[in-house]
């Protein structure tokens, strides 16, 4: 063991273990904020391994910053350009266009690739809020079962929301584990396209058995639009997509954002070793506009002047500051994180655990996971789990040799999709407009299919890992 660990005793792993408890406490059972819990946990471990004070409080104010100056101007961003493209009507003209290129008979595959899409840089409740009204219409026209639709769609929204950059909580996992942003956004992808499939089949098989058990067990049907709505709204839909945006420009703050990262990444991973290669112009130009922070800045100007025509100015940024609302939370849980694993590093409590935890016959990209499963299940934030899920485990995966840190950051992320259930906004947000009442039946509705979508990802994950980790 080097130094730092050798210096490690029991009364550190003690400390850091009594640090994560009092943090699962205050989280879930006082007034006190994760982000004061997580300062806490990290001064009871950073003190318990023998730290001095002025030392913790060090660590954890350099960890906090180095953590947002990686991915904090891009979680803004990322917010600022959802929320244009939320009041926009962007989201809802994706959805049309899924849903008519998609065709009858794929209504459930439609409302899955529009959450799958529109989740990447719109917050999940929000976006399923907006397109509710769309999923009650197609069920009434199709004759499909409301929840197969409802479940597809917030299954599509989840699963990039927990996965896939610049969503800010897979953006805080890579900053935390330092790892390159167009690989997150590509392994969040390649991870979570199964799930997809899976939580279709659950949609589609217990969707109207759901419905039927209400209905049996309640005596209620689920409340639906009338009769004549997706009648009335394919009639009025020439009208209404008038006042929307196009296709191309309602994706375009989404993709080239994207596309920037991802020719970074490809173009850094061609020069790398070549120093003449690395100096040259085009490779530091495909740098700079490929950074996330430049890439996803830009993105916000296109949303901006492509699709916020119709706002003033003052409309404009009052639209984009009620988006930086929401992140201030997120950046502040983040940095928190990195603050707490920060103090594991410097104090040796990490590298002693890390160096234990090579020795057992266990993959190492579970640690996170196991971490941010159960740091859901008891508190319910899916952001909150995996940010703790890299802030602890980011310093033991460091010592362990050929972990792969995409992965573990990904495993962090999928770990934070267990079982959603009370403690959770989202469940409520999809029970209730879905007029789901009964607690066995929103269960059934919602905490199964996340947890289906969990597993798959995790299967996908250890597939992934034993080919390329």
């Amino acid at each position: 063991m080097n130094a730092a660990a050798s210096a490690v005793g029991p009364g550190a792993i003690v400390g850091l273990i009594a640090g994560i408890a009092l943090l699962i406490f205050l989280v879930l059972r006082t007034k006190v904020h994760a982000i004061v819990a997580l300062v806490i946990a990290a001064s009871i471990a950073g003190l318990s391994a023998g730290m001095a004070p002025n030392a913790v409080v060090r660590s954890i104010t350099t960890g906090f910053g180095a953590t947002l100056s990686t991915i904090g101007l891009v979680i803004g961003f990322g917010v600022m350009m959802g929320r244009i493209l939320e009041v926009s009507g962007a989201a809802e003209k994706l959805a049309i266009s899924l849903v008519r290129w998609l065709g009858e008979k794929r209504e459930e595959w439609a409302m899955m690739a529009t959450g799958y899409i529109v989740s990447i840089p719109i917050f999940c409740d929000s976006a399923f809020v907006i397109l509710s009204p769309l999923v009650r219409a197609l069920a009434r026209n199709a004759g499909r079962s409301v929840l197969t639709l409802g479940i597809a769609l917030a299954g599509g929204l989840m699963l990039t929301h927990h996965a896939v950059p610049p969503t800010p909580g897979p953006l805080g996992a890579a900053g935390i584990f330092n790892i390159d942003i167009g690989l997150m956004i590509f392994w969040g992808v390649v991870l979570t396209l199964p799930a997809s499939f899976t939580i279709i089949l659950y949609a589609r098989a217990m969707g109207p058995k759901i419905e039927a058990m209400i209905e049996r067990e309640t005596g209620e049907r689920l409340p639906l639009t009338s009769g004549d709505a997706f009648q009335e709204f394919k009639r009025n839909a020439a009208e209404r997509e008038r006042e929307l945006p196009p296709l191309w420009l309602s994706m375009l703050p989404i993709l080239v954002p994207i596309l920037l990262i991802f020719l970074n990444t490809v173009v850094s991973s061609i020069a790398a070793g070549n120093q003449a290669m690395q100096a040259s112009t085009l490779v530091q130009l495909c740098a700079f506009i490929g950074n996330p922070v430049i890439a996803v800045g830009l993105g916000v100007i296109i949303a901006v002047y492509g699709l916020a025509g119709n706002l003033s100015k003052n409309e404009a940024v009052a639209q984009m500051e009620k988006g930086i609302e929401a992140a201030g939370i997120i950046m502040l849980v983040t940095g928190a994180g990195g603050a707490l694993g920060a103090v594991l590093r410097d104090s040796g409590t990490g590298t002693y655990i890390g160096q234990w935890v090579a020795t057992l016959p266990l993959p190492a990209v579970l640690i996170p996971f196991v971490i941010a499963s159960l740091v859901r299940l008891i508190q319910g934030s899916g952001t909150v789990a995996m940010i703790t899920g890299a802030s602890i485990s980011a310093p033991i995966l460091a010592q362990i040799p050929d972990v792969n840190m995409v992965f573990a950051a990904q495993a962090a992320c999928i770990g934070s999709m267990v079982f959603g259930y009370f403690n959770d906004s989202y469940f409520w947000v999809i029970n209730r407009i879905l007029g789901v009442k009964n607690a066995k039946h929103q269960i059934i509705t919602w905490s199964v299919p996340t947890t289906i979508g969990w597993a798959t990802s995790l299967v996908t994950l250890l597939v992934a890992n034993a080919l390329f980790g």
